[in-house]
């Protein structure tokens, strides 16, 4: 059998029409494709098609579009976007050309851990849609700060009786340096502490922290130094495994889109920060008018809250759960923006009261054009337009999006 892909689906499959009429989802392939699903083989082959730039691509879940010249991708990504708006009721919206990062910057890894019968480890990414591991050699998304640090890892994790079977190993890029939260299926002992603040010593990094494979308590293990990441100027020391925008360029682009959205301030300004983590965009709005910064996770709001002191008061951090506890129309009176970021499951419980607010100027910063369509659809319905919206792909041959999404409504 013989089909043509006329399409990627959400997920990088291609997708065809079978014989019987059916829909033939199909890894691998590019729009135009003459394929034989079996396999699957490509017999008339795209002209966008290109040579993967990693040896991992195809048995890494890393990334699912290397084989796509960068032109074509970056314009499906865009039309994600469109699409999303569009499902929303935003027919036409003004969507921009997609703000693509480079290759060698993700400065955030989840790695997967796995110890051999032999003693060896397995370090990388989990194989596409299942359980196996891809023993990485190196990264062709990853900062090269953070891949040089794979062998040393695997060497360390191999005598280390803590580790037994399984792990993670997260590793964030910060201004201080390499920063490695361990979560093991062991509990390291004095010796095995001692050795792991003699490998930060060598490889330059100022915190080890550990963890149970299984749930959210972590401790620091070593600590050299002082740990630290800058926003607009403002140093905040993340905690252990902290979230991060996924590359500095992506998180350059976001903050320049959302500071481009915001309407025209006064000096008594202020602004509302739903899910606001570590203050990354906190502190570039805090250049602009007051901000009151709301954020659910303990750790994050206390990193938060000890910058936003030391940086002159600009930013009120609250801890806030904002799934459980969303703000209430009367809450969200008298802010000139509202400016949100929520997580990967968007912010369903929040919509309604966003909707029924005065908020003529709604900034939604998302990473899934899925969750994205239904929350707007509310914004729709309250006489919200689409003032611009920006793609931005900062995880790089994945099929992940980010967006940066400015709803208007009045003059």
């Amino acid at each position: 059998m013989q089909v043509t892909i006329e399409a990627l689906g959400a997920a990088g499959d291609g997708v065809a029409t079978a014989p019987d009429g059916g829909r033939l989802y199909i890894p691998g392939v590019l729009p135009g494709e003459v394929v034989r699903p079996d396999g699957p083989v490509v017999l008339t082959p795209s002209p966008d098609r290109v040579a993967p730039a990693c040896p991992h691509f195809g048995p890494c879940g890393g990334c699912a579009l290397q084989h796509w010249s960068l032109a074509p991708y970056a314009a499906w990504k865009r039309d994600r976007l469109a699409e999303a708006l569009s499902r929303a009721g935003f027919h036409g919206a003004p969507v921009e050309e997609t703000r693509t990062t480079p290759a060698d910057t993700r400065r955030r890894a989840d790695l997967a851990l796995r110890r051999r019968p032999d003693g060896s480890v397995i370090l990388g990414f989990h194989a596409r849609g299942g359980a196996a591991v891809e023993d990485l050699t190196r990264c062709a998304v990853l900062d090269p700060a953070l891949v040089a640090l794979f062998d040393p890892l695997r060497a360390l994790l191999r005598g280390l009786p803590a580790f037994r079977r399984e792990g993670s190993a997260v590793l964030n890029l910060l201004e201080s340096g390499p920063d490695l939260l361990l979560r093991l299926d062991g509990t390291p002992g004095t010796q095995e502490r001692a050795t792991l603040a003699a490998f930060a010593a060598r490889h330059g990094l100022p915190r080890i922290a550990g963890g149970p494979l299984k749930g959210q308590a972590t401790e620091t293990l070593a600590q050299l130094g002082p740990v630290s990441l800058r926003f607009a100027g403002v140093s905040v020391a993340p905690p252990p495994g902290a979230f991060l925008q996924a590359t500095p360029q992506g998180e350059a682009a976001i903050i320049a889109a959302v500071l481009e959205g915001l309407p025209k301030l006064t000096g008594k300004a202020r602004i509302a920060e739903l899910h606001a983590g570590l203050g990354t965009l906190s502190f570039p709005l805090a250049e602009k008018a007051r901000v009151v910064a709301f954020e659910g996770a303990a750790e994050a709001v206390a990193a938060l809250d000890a910058a936003a002191r030391k940086a002159g008061g600009r930013v009120t951090a609250t801890r806030r759960d904002l799934v459980r506890q969303p703000l209430a129309v009367k809450e969200l009176e008298g802010y000139a923006a509202l400016v949100l970021d929520p997580p990967f499951a968007g912010a369903a419980e929040q919509m309604p009261a966003l909707a029924k607010s005065t908020l003529s100027r709604i900034i939604y910063v998302s990473c899934n054009p899925v969750a994205l369509a239904r929350d707007a659809k509310l914004l729709h319905a309250a006489g919200f337009r689409v003032a611009r919206a920006t793609p931005i792909d900062q995880f790089l041959w994945s099929t992940q999006l980010e967006a940066v999404v400015v709803f208007a409504r009045g003059k």
